[in-house]
């Protein structure tokens, strides 16, 4: 049986892109250095395991280029106003306020990472199936 395991995005800063994720709510789960070239840092949900890859080259001097194919992707945030509350302090507004795609439907909205991934955060609701 197939498993997908993880997501891996390039990124620029490192310990920039760790502590965006962080506010999200995931937590670094290892860093494993590749020779002189690079590090990895996997980034996961609490008990959940690594689902997001952070590789940063040392020698890149240029922020990556995300491409016409890239989409998002999704987290979901217990409190959607307290999530952006908290990024706002690091300078990461929404793309627009938060809203829903049907009647009854989860609160979503849309912010970019340090290196302008799109990430979608939706709000769980507890009450729901």
């Amino acid at each position: 049986m197939s498993e997908l395991i993880h997501t891996c995005y390039r990124v620029f800063d490192i310990e920039r892109s760790v502590t965006f994720y962080e506010e999200l709510g995931l937590e670094e789960i290892g860093r494993i250095p590749i020779r002189e070239e690079a590090i990895n840092v996997f980034m996961g949900l609490e008990g959940d395991g690594p689902r997001l890859e952070l590789t940063w080259n040392r020698a890149r001097t240029e922020p990556y280029e995300i491409g016409t194919g890239y989409g998002h992707i999704a987290i979901t945030v217990d409190d959607m106003d307290a999530t952006l509350k908290r990024l706002a302090t690091g300078g990461i507004e929404p793309e627009r306020p938060p809203y829903s795609v049907r009647e009854g439907g989860s609160r979503l909205c849309f912010v970019r990472d340090p290196d302008g991934y799109r990430i979608e955060l939706i709000e769980s609701d507890p009450g729901r199936d």
